[in-house]
């Protein structure tokens, strides 16, 4: 049965493969982003451009584009990764990182939740960088910190929707080659999002608030 799937993020790397993956199936594909790329504009699914995710009117203008639409799949994608380190701070760019990492997708959740059809799903694309028991490398101040503040979101998230029938997956795409890794990586977006989309096809109210990598394996908070 074909189903309706939001995408924030949804210009380039994993988030285009996300949409091209659902379309590709059969399902109704709705991709939010700032600005179309031209391979975004070629999957012909509907775009709602011009969407920032960490400014409310811009989100309050993204739940008044879907009018009436029931919402399958909310896959909250979009982000960013700055880089900060003990010599050199910065602390504008963390309060960007979480402001589209950590509270961007908070944001798209609850304005979209009375849009979520019965038993509907959440996907919140975070990584492994937000595990504190993961965390050997050190850096990336601002990114760690966002990515962390959103797991612990997606948990809470799942413990308080499981009674409205919504089930959460916080999910880790990989070490994915995308503009944001500089192209670095172990695997292309488009393996990565295939990964993804299975693990929210398998998600359900008894795994919700799991913290996967796409692979399928689970990673430690």
């Amino acid at each position: 049965m074909s189903q309706t799937v939001v995408i924030t993020g949804a210009n380039r790397g994993i988030g285009l493969a996300l949409a091209r993956t659902w379309k590709n199936r059969g399902d109704e594909v709705i991709a939010v982003c700032r600005q179309p790329s031209e391979g975004l504009e070629g999957l012909g699914v509907r775009i709602i451009e011009g969407i920032d995710v960490s400014r409310t009117a811009d989100v309050q203008r993204l739940r008044a584009a879907l009018d009436a639409a029931r919402i399958d799949i909310l896959c909250n994608n979009a982000g960013i990764m700055r880089s900060e380190t003990p010599t050199a701070m910065d602390f504008a760019s963390i309060r960007e990182q979480l402001e589209i990492n950590t509270l961007g997708p908070l944001q798209v959740t609850f304005a979209l939740l009375d849009r979520m059809a019965g038993k509907g799903k959440i996907g919140l694309i975070t990584s492994r960088m937000g595990s504190i028991e993961d965390n050997t490398s050190g850096g990336k101040y601002g990114y760690r910190i966002s990515k962390a503040g959103l797991n612990a979101a997606g948990k809470s998230l799942a413990i308080d929707l499981k009674p409205r029938g919504i089930a959460v997956a916080i999910l880790h795409p990989g070490y994915v080659r995308t503009d944001m890794t500089h192209h670095s990586g172990h695997i292309e977006p488009q393996e990565a999002a295939e990964r993804l989309v299975q693990r929210l096809d398998e998600l359900n109210l008894s795994n919700t608030g799991t913290f996967w990598h796409s692979d399928g394996s689970i990673l430690p908070w």
